[in-house]
């Protein structure tokens, strides 16, 4: 008896444990001793290479899959991944393939081991009983309030399928949005920081270098000059002061944008209002408004809970209050197009549409043609926005570095005057 103790104790771990599946990777020899490699999991060692003998596979290395360094493996899930997994469930649920087979099959096709993971144990969730709402419900940063809202209606009403679809189109149009938005935002700000870069690098290595030109004329040097070896002279001694107070700036930025409501409302708003930038801002914001309103209230969710979903799906600080407003309006009776004619933020045009909707019982569908017309506002705009930064690009260079570049040659210019 103590010697079987003995061996039991030196079982390997993955191999005694019997109750979950492990991931092994695996080396072996087909039939006709062409080396093969993979990735299976299985209850223990002797029942994989039992399972690759079958396959006509000698296995030769049979291990369990090691853990990565540092923290889980696999990248964040994006809203991406998650807009195809329902494109997923809802094609393979009309196909006709219960659920948990189709998670089954989703979570073994994926690459990214925390989506693999996540559906995997969404899978568990569902065989022991739970509805889709209660396991998606147990992830929310990736399944935000709209999704699981709109799960649990579908289910409600025997349509899950078909909201799902519906999930994936407009997550898919508004991740096409996000990307117009934040090309609009990077370009100017990718400018503004190349003329920085650019200004800077020659304040640092070529202004010194003329400084010691113009020291060995002994002539008196043009104002502007000494501004350029002032500021020259300056970046060279306390360029770690400036260096972090931009590495500052930059990390109150983002610390009071996450933490502080005033400051994420106070930029917002000033957002809005900037020409150009503000009039996208807007146009995303009503797109978002309009297409998630649609969505929501095409699954059955009830008005007054879906304004307060979509409120947070706006984008922005200002237009999040002012649908919250609207919730509150139409909670106590008020009609949805009086209530956004209240909030002084939607167009006349939207307002209308939503009040010829309201009147013939078709909100959902005028708020989709609200959102296809703003969303290609939006592009419009963006396009336009492209057009307009090249010529500002141009000026904002000629500025700083052609202002530094004349800054520079003007004592030489001054200088060969004098001696012609």
């Amino acid at each position: 008896m103590a010697v079987t103790r003995s061996a039991m104790k030196k079982v390997d771990p993955a191999v005694r444990n019997t109750n979950q599946l492990v991931t092994f990777v695996w080396e072996g020899n087909d039939k006709r001793g062409v080396k093969m490699k993979g990735e299976q999991q299985s209850k223990n060692v002797n029942f994989l290479r039992a399972e690759l003998r079958r396959q006509g596979i000698t296995p030769t290395v049979v291990k369990p899959k090691p853990k990565p360094l540092f923290g889980s493996a696999g990248k964040p899930i994006t809203p991406k991944e998650i807009a195809f997994f329902s494109r997923q469930m809802a094609t393979m649920m009309k196909s006709g393939i219960p659920i948990v087979q189709s998670m089954e099959i989703i979570g073994s096709g994926h690459k990214n081991a925390r989506m693999k993971k996540m559906v995997k144990d969404m899978q568990t969730d569902v065989e022991g009983g739970s509805s889709l709402y209660e396991a998606v419900s147990k992830f929310p940063v990736q399944f935000d309030e709209l999704f699981r809202n709109l799960v649990r209606a579908g289910e409600g009403a025997g349509v899950l399928e078909t909201v799902l679809d519906t999930i994936a189109t407009y997550k898919e149009n508004l991740e096409t949005l996000k990307g117009k938005i934040k090309k609009a935002m990077f370009y100017p700000a990718m400018t503004i920081a190349v003329a920085l870069i650019v200004s800077a690098i020659l304040l640092v290595f070529v202004v010194p270098q003329f400084e010691q030109v113009f020291q060995s004329f002994g002539a008196d040097l043009p104002a502007f000059t000494k501004m350029i070896v002032a500021a020259s002279r300056f970046m060279v001694s306390y360029w770690w002061i400036m260096l972090f107070a931009v590495a500052g700036s930059i990390f109150a930025f983002i610390y009071f944008k996450k933490r502080s409501l005033a400051f994420q409302h106070l930029l917002d708003r000033l957002i809005l209002k900037v020409p150009v930038i503000g009039q996208i801002m807007h146009n995303s914001a009503i797109a978002r408004f309009s297409r998630t309103l649609a969505v929501t209230f095409k699954a059955g969710v009830p008005l007054v809970e879906a304004l307060e979903t979509v409120a947070g799906a706006t984008g922005n600080t200002v237009y999040e209050k002012a649908v919250l407003r609207v919730r509150d309006d139409v909670a106590v009776g008020y009609p949805v197009n009086m209530s956004l004619k209240q909030t002084n933020l939607f167009p006349h045009m939207v307002i209308q549409m939503v009040a010829i909707g309201e009147e013939a019982g078709a909100l959902d569908a005028m708020l989709f043609k609200v959102a296809e017309y703003h969303e290609q506002e939006v592009n419009n705009s963006v396009d336009a926005l492209a057009s307009l930064i090249e010529p500002m690009i141009m000026v904002i260079l000629g500025v700083l570095v052609g202002g530094m570049v004349i800054g520079m040659y003007l004592p030489i210019f001054k200088l060969g005057a004098v001696v012609g």
